[in-house]
């Protein structure tokens, strides 16, 4: 409503005889104010705040009156009345010099602002008055109150007399009354009153009501009380006056006018508002306003009693004082919306206290966007303030400054989903940048202007309006600066509208308009300055689609208009459609294609608008609908808030057969002094059937009498738009009351279309709490946004003591951050409440879509279990029953309990799961719907709840289904879990698995900690990969603790369950799988491999595991190509020996080498590597595995039968040496020359197809290594196969023929191999020529190993691996390369772990994405 903005200000007096000011008191029309010291009277300029005159009185006459005490306006500025201490009132009047100014502007050459504008000079410059003491009246007894009252001015004195004075000082024949003769009593009803009786009893402070027609007095024994006249004469005679009863302690009084209440301060610290009761003139209590404990726990009952209450000129929201010091700004009927008693405003930086800024005197500046007070510590020592003599004097006027929402002056901004705040000159927006606003429903919504809007189907994100990411996307505002050549003339800003889109913006100054494009970026101000200071706007300003809607009145014709001017056209009467209007508007308002005017004489008048294209500009018309005479309800029109049309009526049952009804203007809103009246259409008459009436009749039926809907309403919001998914929410009406939070008037539906019941009502009226105070309502997605206050300090920027006083120090910088709230929950429970689970449970539906859905529930769950579990009475009617069987209707019901409990202190879960269900069986309700999430939540329930061995029981389930179905973060968690378990370690539950530490390798860390020389053999595995390595395991206490009991039998658990997984998968041929699995969870593959080796590591079915392998890693079976007789590999230019060695690069080691920037250049520097084909073979590694390309052209050519690799194959390397350069311009001619005919290209393209995916190539050869250094040759020969590269081959039959190797594994090796080249015979004929060219390898390994031959014999097969056979256990190892002598050994790490991201990854991707992988040849 009210916000505070930046720092207050301090005023400077440019005179050095000024006293300290005592009182403050702005004019009726607040743009001059007035300053009282002890002896002097000043008069200043509110914009800019400059002194104009001051009037200090001289030291014979000041004895004689005392000092000065209070000061009163005329209500037409031209005099002032002061009262003094000895019971004087001084009469000044204030003639105005005409033409005689004290500021004048100054502007650069050349500016466009022209010296003749009219009223120019008054606008922008200070004018020059004069002080004259007109009169002096003596009363003789102190004047404890002064009170301007229409022609009259009301004194009250301490001998308990009002004197009725004329403002020209004449007492005007009447005689005082005596307040002992004016009869009190409880209401006006009464025939006689009693008297005060007390001769001593007089009026302290008092303040008259217009619209009440009297004046709310305090007495000076605390009693508070009404008088007023029963006639219209104000004589003794005729007053009568009403007590409010309950009010003992009054302290002063402040009235508001527009919503007719009286607010008393209270001794205790309180304010008791209080209204008068139509129908008896009893007072009646409305609602109080103080300080919670909750809130103010420091401060609540320690304010003192209230000293100041001020209202502000709209009468939206009062300001509060204590004694003690400080502000509160409330708004009408209570909400706070300001407290300067806490947070950053009563308290340092370093967290000490302030002293609170005491109050002696304050006043609210034009349109509320100033309040001016006078600082009491100032006065008390004024020494505080005097600077040197150069400097101007510092008063102890500070002005504090205000952003107000829109809703406060243009009520009909209510129907809109942004929020607007206007400060006094610019304007704060929600909406975002409108450029980033166009969205779908933007463009179509409105351009026809259809009278239903559907929506979509909700997709994720495209929320309706402008967008929930828009309306909610930041917590910064969309600033506008209102442009300076319209504020110079035409300051304060009064009111300001944004269109539904929220891309336009009209602002109303002191007269006519402008209006700015947040997409253009651009104001548009009359280009007639005389057409714009020619009209004032009265009853606000709207939008209708392109076209701004106003009512205003014409100066020079003397007449009232509604008036509407095109957006896109030059601003200028010349283009505005102008019908005249009878009398005043004061509200107007636009519902669909209806304009709906209040005006003065009470009666509200409808007209209809519609668009007229023809003509180069197009204009809208209007025609009148209708008049309603509401003079009989109303007694003063100044009384109604708001009045707005919308399509709610009370007989849901008729639109529900015609829903394009629900869309018709069907009731008057009216928001009478915070009474809530509807005023429905009459259908009770007969119906004019649609097709019979033209479209101006059909809205002629006459209203009924009107109805009061409810009491205490400050903001009403409706929408115009219709959704048949969200009917609830959309026909509802939403109501704003203050500090008793929100109501909704929600419509009832039947079900599927029945007749509803006779007894239901077809609209229920829900009250529920907020914690911000609205501003709008977003309709489909229950949402309400506001904004709230914020504060910074900056106090430490200022250490010295000479800053202390600066204000900067002495406040916080106060900021507006915009906010939001569900409500949904709150309307949920208040239908289960009411026992309309079903209307609850429609609404829920219509609402299941939004993204906050699932929070929704838990709110609702969550605040009935914390009032009804810490309830200290038993509850008769429990309603966490109610709700848990509501949200059961729900798929996330399992989630939302869960979360709620673990949101909820442990002493109320078991009232909890009393009513949702014992969470052991909702944990296995969870694992039956594989939401294991969820179940790993509930474990954590059952830890607290159960015995260990329940939730050990529990865990094991949990982790065996997280290993099956591969949730590798939460199997860790599981890890931790069980072992916290073992080591009694139950006080530190695991993290919920929603807060996963990332892992940026996608988890596959195993290998991160491993050394790079992968030499260590089989032997001693667990000291070299014990599992305390691994990142992915939790570090800190659990880390440590399980490398210290790594034999304890909760490990051996752990493992037993481990080792039966990896057994599992081997059985089941899962090797993807397995690969995952061990390098997510750490496990330790090469070591158990060793000892299942004869076990679960063999392979028992070769053709079984190459189509297992095939399938799981999309790989392609080869297939023989038709081309294959003139395969360019015939011939001899392609020696066999290059393929042979490019097949070798791809070899088991090959997994080391992906890193992208090892640099390849720098391989064939040395020329040592053309004398180890392991270090050839490495550099080539590189370029294979480099890029898929190169990899992919070159590999894999088809051999000769019998070919055989020689030593001076390595030569034939050189002339290809550029390739492993990557410089692919310098290729040996005998390559470059070659023309390859059509059949050739075939067959290459065929060799491409015959590749599977390169993650799974890299896949396979990180298993490779694994089952190389595992012993595993079975497996070993198998992923040769699939990847058809002798090399492998040929390694596994050196290291069995030089290592012990186990004569049944050979064995298996000879069977299967046999079964494969039967099965390629019958079924596969691409595996052909691949076993061909390793069948010789084969017949003489069998028959060398019948005769067991020494392996030197084999030298020419692999020269350099028979020479590096130290000893026969290092085969494993030694097969690979020797990492010392690699050039890239530095980079070895992130290869590895390059290998291990795309095998953590591999689980991710869809098994089935053959056609993801395309093969291009370049």
């Amino acid at each position: 409503m009210y916000f505070l903005s930046g720092w207050p200000k301090r005023l400077r007096c440019p005179l050095e005889t000024l006293e300290q000011p005592l009182h403050i008191q702005t004019d009726p029309q607040r743009a001059f104010f007035a300053v009282l010291a002890p002896s002097q009277l000043s008069i200043w300029y509110s914009r800019p705040s400059v002194l104009i005159v001051s009037y200090k009185e001289l030291s014979k006459p000041a004895s004689q009156f005392g000092p000065y005490k209070q000061a009163e306006w005329r209500p037409d500025s031209t005099m002032i009345a002061v009262s003094t201490a000895n019971g004087y009132i001084l009469f000044f009047d204030i003639p105005s010099s005409r033409d005689k100014y004290l500021y004048e502007p100054v502007y650069p050459k050349g500016s466009p602002h022209v010296k003749g504008t009219p009223r120019y000079k008054e606008e922008q410059c200070a004018p020059s008055l004069t002080l004259e003491m007109k009169k002096v009246l003596d009363l003789q007894a102190s004047i404890t109150s002064l009170q301007s009252m229409l022609e009259d001015l009301l004194v009250a004195t301490a001998d308990g007399l009002l004197h009725l004075i004329h403002w020209d000082g004449m007492t005007n024949g009447r005689k005082a009354i005596n307040l002992s003769t004016v009869p009190f009593s409880v209401d006006l009803q009464s025939s006689r009153g009693s008297f005060l009786g007390f001769e001593d009893i007089h009026i302290k402070d008092m303040e008259y009501c217009a619209t009440l027609d009297g004046f709310a007095a305090v007495f000076n024994d605390g009693r508070v009380g009404f008088i007023t006249p029963v006639s219209s004469r104000f004589t003794a005679e005729q007053l009568r006056g009403v007590w409010a009863q309950d009010v003992f302690d009054g302290t002063c009084v402040a009235v508001n006018n527009k919503y007719r209440l009286m607010a008393f301060g209270c001794a205790n610290g309180s304010v008791q508002v209080y209204t008068i009761d139509n129908s008896t003139g009893a007072m009646q209590l409305s609602h109080k306003l103080e300080l919670t404990p909750k809130q103010y726990p420091d401060i609540w009952n320690k304010t003192g009693p209230v000293k100041l209450m001020r209202w502000s000129p709209d009468n939206c929201v009062v300001m509060v004082t204590w004694e003690c010091g400080g502000l509160s700004l409330w708004s009408v009927f209570g909400a706070q919306l300001i407290c300067t008693l806490g947070g950053d405003f009563a308290y340092r930086s370093d967290g000490t206290k302030k002293d609170p800024l005491k109050i002696s005197s304050m006043s609210w500046g034009s349109e509320g966007y100033h309040l001016w007070v006078i600082d009491g510590n100032c006065s008390l020592n004024a020494g505080c303030d005097i600077d040197t003599k150069n400097e101007a004097h510092q008063l102890g006027i500070l002005q504090f400054q205000f952003i107000k929402s829109a809703l406060t002056a243009n009520t009909c901004m209510s129907n809109q989903e942004q929020v607007l705040l206007q400060g006094e000159d610019r304007l704060y927006l929600n909406c975002g940048d409108a450029t980033q606003a166009q969205n779908p429903r933007s463009a179509s919504a409105h351009s026809d202007h259809k009278p239903i809007r559907e929506r979509g189907p909700f997709l994720e994100g495209s929320l309706d309006s402008q967008g929930l990411s828009t309306l909610l996307g930041h917590r910064h505002w969309h600033v506008v600066q209102i442009h300076s050549t319209y504020l110079e003339s035409n300051w304060p800003i009064r009111f300001s509208a944004i269109d539904k889109l929220g891309q336009n913006v009209a602002v109303v100054g002191k007269f006519g308009f402008a209006h700015y494009s947040l997409l253009t970026k651009k104001w548009k101000l009359f280009g007639n300055i005389t057409q714009e200071q020619n009209m004032i706007v009265t009853g606000g300003i709207a939008w209708w689609n392109d076209f701004i809607v106003l009512a205003c009145y014409n100066l020079s014709d003397r007449q009232e208009e509604l008036r509407i001017y095109l957006r896109t056209s030059n601003l200028d009467n010349a283009f505005a459609h102008v019908t005249k209007v009878q009398a005043e508007t004061l509200l107007l308002s636009v519902f669909r294609d209806i304009v709906i005017l209040f005006r003065a004489d009470c009666s509200i008048c409808l007209y209809s608008i519609e668009r007229q294209p023809e003509g180069p500009n197009p204009t809208a018309s209007i025609q009148v609908l209708q008049e309603v005479s509401m003079s009989r309800y109303i007694p003063h029109p100044f009384l109604v808030v708001s009045v707005t049309l919308t399509s709610v009526r009370t007989e849901t049952g008729i639109s529900l057969k015609m829903p394009q009804q629900a869309c018709e203007a069907e009731s008057i809103m009216l928001n009478l002094a915070g009474q809530l009246i509807m005023v429905q259409r009459d259908r009770s008459g007969p119906q004019i059937r649609e097709k019979d009436s033209s479209p101006n009749q059909r809205k002629l039926l006459p209203f009924c009498a009107p109805v009061v809907l409810a009491q205490s309403v400050e903001n009403v919001w409706t929408t115009c738009r219709a959704n048949k998914q969200k009917r609830h929410l959309l026909e509802a009406l939403w109501l704003s009351c203050g500090g008793s939070g929100m109501k909704v008037w929600l419509p009832l539906f039947p079900r599927d279309h029945r007749k509803p019941h006779s007894f239901l009502s077809r609209r229920i009226m829900l009250p529920f709490h907020i914690n911000i105070y609205p501003l709008a309502v977003l309709f489909e997605d229950a949402l309400v946004l506001g904004a709230v206050n914020d504060t910074v300090l900056y106090d430490c920027l200022y250490t010295h003591s000479s800053a202390r006083q600066h204000l900067e120090v002495l406040f916080p910088f106060c900021i507006v951050e915009r906010t939001s709230q569900i409500y949904l929950h709150h309307i949920l429970r208040q239908l289960l409440v009411r026992n309309l689970g079903e209307q609850a449970l429609l609404l829920a539906h219509s609402c299941a879509t939004l993204p906050y859905f699932p929070h929704v529930l838990e709110l609702m769950l969550h605040e009935v279990l914390e009032e009804e579990a810490t309830s200290r009475e038993p509850i008769p009617d429990p309603l966490l029953p109610t709700v848990a069987k509501f949200i059961t209707e729900f798929p996330l019901f399992l989630q939302t309990v869960v979360h709620c409990a673990r949101k909820t202190e442990y002493a109320l879960w078991n009232y909890l799961f009393a009513a949702v269900g014992n969470p052991k069986d909702l944990f296995e309700e969870c694992l039956m719907a594989q939401d294991l999430d969820t179940a790993a939540s509930y474990l954590i329930i059952l830890q607290n709840m159960e015995v260990p061995a329940v939730s050990r029981q529990h865990a094991t389930l949990l982790f065996n289904t997280a290993l099956e179905q591969g949730k590798w973060d939460l199997c860790r968690h599981m890890i931790r879990f069980l072992k916290a378990i073992g080591s009694g370690e139950s006080e530190t539950p695991p993290p919920t698995p929603t807060t996963q530490e990332p892992s940026s390798t996608g988890g596959f860390e195993f290998f991160r900690h491993r050394s790079i020389s992968l030499s260590q053999s089989a032997e001693n595995p667990p000291n070299k990969f014990n599992l305390q390595k691994t990142l992915s395991m939790p570090s800190g206490p659990s880390g440590k603790r399980w490398s210290k009991d790594s034999d304890c039998a909760e490990n051996m658990y752990i493992d037993m369950m481990l080792w039966r997984h990896a057994r599992r998968l081997l059985e089941e041929i899962r090797l993807k799988d397995l690969g995952c699995f061990a390098a997510q969870l750490g496990f330790e593959l090469i070591g158990w491999l060793c000892k299942e080796r004869a076990r679960a590591a063999r392979v028992e079915d070769f053709v079984i595991a190459l189509k297992r392998l095939h399938k799981d890693f999309l790989w392609p079976f080869p297939v023989i190509p038709a081309c294959s007789v003139n395969s360019p590999f015939k011939n001899g230019k392609y020696k066999t020996a290059v393929g042979e060695q490019l097949l070798k690069s791809q070899s088991a080691d090959s997994f080391l080498n992906v890193e992208m920037d090892t640099g390849v250049s720098s391989a064939p520097q040395s020329h040592s590597w053309l004398s180890t084909i392991n270090s050839s073979q490495r550099d080539m590694d590189t370029v294979s595995s480099h890029g898929p390309h190169m990899q992919d052209a070159f590999l894999s050519p088809l051999f000769n039968k019998g070919d055989e690799c020689s030593i001076g194959s390595a030569t034939d390397l050189t002339e290809t040496s550029s390739i492993v350069d990557g410089d692919w311009t310098m290729v040996d001619e005998n390559i470059s020359t070659l023309s390859l005919t059509q059949s050739e290209l075939e067959h290459i393209s065929l060799e491409l197809a015959s590749k599977g995916p390169h993650k799974s190539q890299v896949q396979l050869r990180y298993l490779l290594h694994i089952f190389m250094e595992a012993g595993c040759l079975d497996w070993c020969i198998i992923i040769g196969l699939i990847l058809r590269e002798s090399s492998i081959i040929n390694q596994v039959f050196i290291l069995m023929q030089s290592s012990d190797a186990d004569g049944e594994i050979w064995q298996n090796i000879k069977t299967g191999l046999h079964a494969v080249d039967r099965w390629a015979s019958t079924d596969c004929p691409g595996y052909k020529p691949f076993l061909n060219v390793i069948k010789p390898q084969l017949q003489k390994l069998s028959e060398i190993s019948e005769e067991q031959v020494q392996p030197e014999a084999f030298q020419p097969v692999n020269p350099c691996k028979v020479t590096e056979q130290a000893s026969p256990r290092a085969e494993e190892s030694r097969s690979l390369t020797c990492h010392s002598t690699s050039p890239q050994s530095d980079s070895g790490s992130n290869s590895v772990s390059r290998h291990e991201e795309d095998m953590s990854g591999a689980e991710e991707e869809d098994p089935l994405q053959e056609g993801s992988y395309e093969c291009t040849v370049s």
